[in-house]
């Protein structure tokens, strides 16, 4: 397997209960985890994860729910709309519902459908065309 040379680890509650969301919920693969450490290293079209059980080694100040305040993690997926149904079927409630959005680039305008949802803990994740 390649590396992203960018791969966000994510501090969470209850290592089973982020596995259930994203593997049996949302369609992300194992890629490999270590169960002495409760974690794992999760996969997505491309997109790359690791999350750990809450352990106090990468903690630099007191957690609180919810997590990742401030930041969102955009994923691209091929179809956003199809996703979205998907969500909507499971009965994960978006916080931000699907819509199309439009960023400057340079000179360019780039067109996207997006919609945000948040994970157990909190984090705020962004799935994009």
């Amino acid at each position: 397997m390649k590396f992203n040379s960018l791969i966000p680890e994510l501090t969470v509650d209850d290592i089973e209960r982020t596995k259930e969301f994203y593997v049996g919920k949302l369609g992300f693969k194992i890629e490999y985890e270590r169960p002495e450490n409760k974690f794992v290293f999760l996969s997505f079209y491309g997109n790359q994860m690791m999350f750990e059980q809450q352990n106090g080694h990468w903690s630099v100040g007191e957690m609180g729910h919810p997590y990742g305040r401030g930041i969102n993690f955009e994923m691209a997926v091929p179809d956003a709309a199809a996703m979205y149904q998907k969500i909507i079927e499971l009965g994960i409630k978006p916080f931000r519902d699907l819509m199309e959005s439009r960023y400057r680039e340079g000179d360019e305008v780039i067109v996207q459908h997006e919609f945000l949802i948040q994970d157990p803990d909190g984090y705020l994740l962004r799935f994009a065309d």
